[in-house]
């Protein structure tokens, strides 16, 4: 069977259970602070769990499209070194949600491997929660009663807490579940040493293919477990390693589903695929190389497909280190100079071309993405390299150098250790280590949250959200719970009934205030956001009786200024369409009551007569005052099928919501609020156009009174410029012939002051003073640019040898530091670039450079002093 057949022979087989198939949702989780990405199949369902929405289907079943960088088992350090671990992967589950429980569970995931995927039954072994004293938790008997219906007993293992417990984090719903193993061993292997042996023992041919989880208990903030109101089945198989054992592999990446992509690279690159090669042989770096793009490339197209760019920070730091790590090995292992890993994207969308469509749509933007990133790395890998082999050691990297190659360079810590190796050298890992962890206390400190138990004041989940047609409303509060995080407390409330718009799709959440009945007292709703589908509005204080009645009332002058907003970024995205070309998809927006930006797949710079194009065919759909057309709970296939435009990497339910503005014009599904008609917004303005990343524009823009208000300002400029000319009527003509001729006064000067350096440099050669074995200057020089102190740095150069030279200079009131240093003299003590960040310091600033030449600039002119004092002190070290 091919990859494609097992997806479907799993869905088909469960749908005659009377599941129902869902979409895999996004891999870019939205809406959940506690999760960058979608890493186990339930993710999307986490709601129904914790008890926070109704439940539509009572049986579900999918594949589900997830990443993991960091856990059990899989460091991504380490996924391309094994066979059978991958960052991104699917996973196959079903679902029952208080319906069927352990018994149907175990019989159907019996059924669908033995006697539909045929697998042997006397490979199989199977896992059971063995208990728990401390936590006064029983061996799951139930589960090993069922199980010797199917299996012996001597095939049964009793697993315990960490493996056979499963949890959803800290807190939150969980309960004991049972693993089913395969023992792939030749028969040989199998015979000689029982199987039940290597089970969870990181045995390669011996692997956990299956988990199903009964989810019985709640963990509450202080440890204790409560049980669940229902009992829910939460099971997850891993598709590549069903996969590979359907089709006799004895590594993942031997199937169909990494071939056609290690086949490519193989062709590409010239050397051939030795999948079972060994550590320290032939083949072997090639091999690993080889599966690390295959994965890595999986990883960075399917999240950049939902909506997530490469970036420095959260998420999209995370896509870009596994985008790195897959273009080191191609670099290093298969001579990939070149970018080389985009080439893949095309492969890869063809092979999920009716699974995930959202890839083999988007395949041309997601392409040019990662050749762009790629392309940047490989200029930031050279020279990361050229740092390392300019590193001068005995024996011992240092641990802190390590990790300036890993966090500045991007270098993992295992490419070091082997570019380490070939010189005969160690690093230090306990201080590579210790500063990794630095970094990581760092980012969980910047982010941590410490969440309450949630306090129930009425026991229901039936919440509803009002806003679309009222602005306040008496409802009552259902719970709440207090939320410390950088130091300040607040609290969060979910209501009964709600106006309060929730952020979501680039709209911020709705400001207010909860008055008690009487409308005499009240406090304020300082945010509105959406958890795990639940609205949550957060306050600094508590209403004094909580379990009272009260006015949810919204702040109805931020909310109009805001729908003007966001219903111009409909009628922006509709004319980006129609100016650029179809291809122009959101990529993300943010609309607050201020402004609206919009980030759009785009290849190249708007020029300025098509913007000018766009702002018209906004304004044209303003003053026709086009009336909303809203469409409430539309079946999902009939809106698609009706042109609706709907975004990449949103997760739609069976039913939306349409917003159109003229059925030929912008017809989207939006969740978000919105003006009655076009009219209301007034003016559009753009006023600022911009790259967010490769093949991602981003325009800002206004409306309303801040357009008005934008426009009252230009002409009051005009007006002002008008009379500072006496009245010119062309007014460019006035300030072009201005700027000439300052230019030309300019060029006088510099030219002046050009010829002043060329006397200056025999001076500052006369002040060089030897210090152990390097000839010192330092000096303050009045210059005009910055170009003309980099002239004279060098022609000092020239004339000194064995130089180590700092200037310092104030151009138009801005401090400024320059270092030169011979390069025979360039060492890791005496190194410019980074001396320059060092007495950057002394100047409110910074810089950096090569190390033989730096330059850093500054806010503080009286530091300049202390920089040419503190130059010396270089070489003392």
């Amino acid at each position: 069977m091919t990859a494609k057949e097992i997806r479907q022979t799993y869905l088909d087989f469960f749908k005659s259970k009377q599941h129902h198939i869902v979409a895999s949702a996004p891999i870019v989780v939205k809406n959940d602070p506690t999760l960058m990405f979608t890493n186990a199949g339930m993710n999307q369902f986490k709601d129904l769990f914790l008890g926070e929405a109704s439940i539509k289907y009572a049986r579900v079943a999918d594949t589900q499209r997830c990443l993991r960088v960091s856990g059990k088992h899989n460091d991504l350090e380490e996924v391309g070194i094994d066979t059978y671990h991958h960052t991104m992967f699917e996973m196959l589950g079903n679902w029952s949600f208080g319906d069927y429980f352990k018994k149907e569970a175990i019989a159907w995931s019996w059924e669908l491997l033995t006697d539909v995927f045929k697998i042997p039954k006397d490979q199989l072994y199977v896992s059971i929660f063995e208990g728990d004293e401390k936590e006064g938790l029983p061996r799951d008997s139930e589960a090993f009663e069922l199980w010797k219906q199917f299996v012996p007993e001597d095939r049964i293992i009793l697993g315990n807490k960490k493996d056979n417990f499963w949890e959803m984090g800290d807190t939150g719903p969980c309960g004991p579940c049972s693993e089913i193993h395969v023992d792939c061993r030749p028969l040989a292997e199998r015979n000689a040493l029982n199987g039940k042996d290597l089970v969870n023992a990181d045995h390669p041919q011996v692997i956990e293919i299956w988990n199903n989880v009964f989810m019985q208990f709640n963990r509450l903030k202080d440890g204790s477990l409560k049980s669940l109101p229902a009992q829910h089945v939460d099971t997850g198989m891993g598709f590549e390693r069903l996969v590979r054992v359907l089709q006799g592999k004895t590594s993942n990446y031997d199937s169909d589903v990494f071939q056609p992509l290690i086949q490519f690279i193989s062709r590409k690159s010239g050397f051939e695929y030795i999948g079972d090669a060994e550590p320290g042989h032939k083949g072997w770096n090639e091999a690993v190389a080889m599966r690390v793009m295959a994965d890595h490339i999986r990883a960075i197209s399917f999240v950049i497909a939902d909506g997530q760019l490469p970036s420095n920070n959260k998420a999209g730091y995370v896509i870009r280190r596994i985008l790195r790590r897959a273009v080191r090995y191609a670099y290093t292992f298969l001579n990939l100079k070149e970018p080389f890993l985009n080439q893949l994207v095309p492969v890869l969308a063809e092979q999920f071309k009716g699974v995930f469509d959202e890839l083999y749509l988007q395949k041309e933007f997601v392409q040019k993405v990662v050749l762009e990133e790629e392309a940047s790395f490989l200029r930031t890998l050279a020279t990361g390299i050229q740092r390392f082999e300019k590193y001068e050691s005995k024996s011992i990297i240092d641990g802190d150098f390590a990790f300036e190659l890993y966090d500045t360079f991007g270098f993992p810590i295992d490419l070091t250790e082997l570019m380490a190796r070939e010189k005969g050298l160690t690093v230090d890992m306990e201080g590579f280590n210790s500063a990794l962890e630095q970094q990581k206390n760092r980012s969980r400190a910047a982010t941590a949250i410490d969440t309450s138990d949630w306090v129930i004041v009425n026991p229901s989940n039936d919440t509803e959200f009002v806003g679309y047609d009222l602005t306040e409303i008496e409802t009552d509060i259902l719970k709440y719970r207090k939320v410390s995080a950088k130091g300040k407390d607040q609290y969060q409330i979910v209501l009964r009934q709600t106006p309060f718009y929730a952020e979501s799709g680039g709209q911020v959440g709705d400001k207010g205030r909860l008055e008690d009945h009487s409308r005499q007292f009240w406090v304020g709703i300082t945010d509105t956001k959406k958890e795990n589908g639940v609205i949550v509005h957060y306050t600094d204080t508590l209403p004094t009786d909580v379990e009272g009645k009260f006015w949810a009332v919204i702040d109805e002058e931020q909310r109009i200024l805001t729908e003007d907003n966001h219903s111009a970024t409909h009628l922006l995205h509709a004319a980006l369409k129609k100016v650029l070309g179809t291809h122009v998809n959101q990529k993300g927006s943010l609309v607050n009551a201020d402004n609206l930006r919009f980030d759009f797949s785009h290849f190249a710079k708007i020029n300025e007569a098509d913007l000018t194009e766009i702002e018209r065919i906004v304004n044209q759909k303003i003053r026709e005052n086009i009336p909303l057309k809203e469409q409430r709970e539309v079946p999902y296939d009939e809106a698609i099928t009706s042109g609706v435009t709907a975004l990449f990497g949103e997760k739609y339910g069976d039913f939306v919501r349409v917003i159109t503005f003229d059925d030929h014009f912008s017809k989207e599904l939006c969740g978000g609020t919105h003006v009655k008609a076009t009219g209301q917004i007034g003016y559009f303005k753009i006023v600022a156009e911009s790259a967010v990343a490769a093949g991602v524009r981003r325009i800002e823009a206004i409306t309303a009174h801040r357009a008005e208000e934008f426009i009252v300002n230009q002409s009051n400029q005009i007006a002002q410029l008008k009379s500072l000319f006496k009245g010119s009527q062309n007014i460019t003509a006035a300030v072009q012939a201005l700027l000439e001729e300052n230019a030309k006064l300019k060029k006088e000067v510099e030219k002046s002051m050009l010829a002043k350096a060329g006397d200056m440099k025999q001076e500052i050669a006369d002040k060089a003073e030897l210090v152990n074995g390097v000839n010192f200057i330092a000096a303050h020089v009045d210059l005009p640019s910055a170009e003309a102190v980099k002239n004279l740095a060098f022609e000092v150069k020239a004339m000194v040898p064995d130089l180590y030279l700092v200037l310092t200079t104030l151009i138009d009131d801005k401090p400024g530091i320059t270092v030169i240093i011979a390069e025979n003299k360039v060492s890791d003590q005496l190194n410019a670039a980074k001396i320059v960040r060092e007495l950057g310091k002394e100047i409110q600033g910074g810089g950096g450079g090569q190390a033989f030449y730096a330059t850093a600039g500054g806010k503080n002119a009286q530091g300049l002093a202390s920089v040419l004092v503190k130059a010396r002190s270089f070489l003392n070290l």
